[in-house]
């Protein structure tokens, strides 16, 4: 039976969803990468702006390091796109490489501009990324419902759920985290999937963690001992003075920060405490569970909700279509859950789900 962290509760439970269908076509799911920085126009690396239509992250790499006649680690990106959608996002190569440029573009890839920067691009070094969606077959009979949705999400956050493709198929990828985190995988596997297989344990337990606050109706409440995060970015503390820290909270000056469990994760204390050891409790873990394995469990926080200021939502011919920006590590998917009150991952116009932004 499936864990219902795997699927957690909606923020709009009571409003119908419109339906429909995404990712039918390549061009219905557009994400446009918003980096950290700018390329300053001089350095060892040339920064590609590259645009890939129905092309897997991986293969991306692969292909353009084997087009420029490179290996694939000196090819630099700082995040994953979808498989399934018309993606555009920043590429760092070698500068030696500039007089093969030419043979990068081809079979749903294509170089949009050139510049150069002093440092390889590498995971993280993005700030978000914008998307543009459509739903195809929305019911625009539900445009009072959507309306509603909408405004409760901009209003009042969007519940920062790990996506359902963060656990594999049928939460594969979650428990082969659990055999590996008890010692009990017997077979060897590559460093990218038994560090991907730790990392969706930690997500699962954040999912419900955050699943039970909504559930709880603490979603929006301040509680005592909460770790704080300043909004967009910043430092954390602990919340003390729970009247202060709220009103800072109902400005969006701050956030509450979830766990990502692991042996160095910023610790809460009192209520806010308790509430994260029953999560590892009703798992049959303990704080030393994640001692052992360096830096791959070493923790951290993350934002409970974001907030999504520049969401617009326009009907069409075609269906309903979604303008909206999330911070880089935030998933499209669970706003779509809400729109549409259904798994996205079921409503894919595509053969096979790409992954989203991590």
């Amino acid at each position: 039976m499936p864990h219902p962290a795997l699927d957690p509760p909606l923020l709009t439970p009571d409003l119908p969803g419109v339906g429909g269908r995404i990712k039918v076509r390549p061009e219905d799911f557009e994400v446009e990468e918003v980096p950290s920085y700018e390329p300053s126009g001089e350095g060892d690396h040339l920064y590609l702006w590259v645009e890939k239509r129905d092309v897997g992250p991986e293969f991306l790499a692969r292909t353009i390091a084997q087009r420029l006649g490179t290996h694939a680690g000196a090819v630099g990106t700082a995040g994953l796109k979808d498989r399934h959608a018309v993606t555009r996002q920043w590429v760092s190569v070698p500068k030696e490489v500039e007089p093969r440029l030419k043979h990068v573009d081809g079979d749903g890839i294509r170089v949009l501009k050139v510049s150069r920067h002093n440092n390889k691009l590498k995971p993280g070094h993005l700030r978000g990324n914008t998307f543009r969606l459509l739903v195809r077959g929305a019911d625009a009979t539900k445009a009072d419902a959507l309306a509603t949705i909408l405004d409760r999400v901009k209003t009042q956050g969007m519940p920062n759920y790990y996506g359902p493709q963060r656990f594999g198929r049928d939460g594969g990828t979650v428990d082969l985290g659990f055999k590996c985190l008890a010692g009990t995988q017997p077979k060897r596997l590559r460093p990218f999937v038994y560090k991907f297989a730790l990392s969706a344990v930690q997500s699962l337990l954040f999912n419900d963690y955050l699943g039970r606050r909504v559930t709880d109706g603490l979603f929006r409440t301040v509680l005592s001992g909460d770790v704080m995060m300043k909004w967009p970015f910043g430092g954390l503390f602990v919340a003390e003075d729970v009247p202060a820290e709220q009103a800072r909270f109902d400005a969006r000056e701050t956030v509450t920060g979830g766990p990502m469990f692991g042996s160095r994760t910023f610790a809460t204390a009192g209520p806010a405490a308790e509430r994260e050891a029953v999560i590892l409790r009703d798992h049959k873990l303990s704080p030393a569970a994640f001692a052992g394995f360096g830096k791959l469990m070493g923790g951290t926080r993350r934002h409970n909700l974001v907030y999504l200021d520049d969401l617009t939502a326009a009907w069409d011919p075609d269906g309903l279509r979604l303008a909206f920006t999330l911070p880089s590590g935030c998933y499209a998917t669970i706003l779509l859950r809400e729109v549409m009150k259904a798994n996205p991952d079921d409503a894919t116009g595509a053969e096979e789900e790409g992954g989203e932004e991590e």
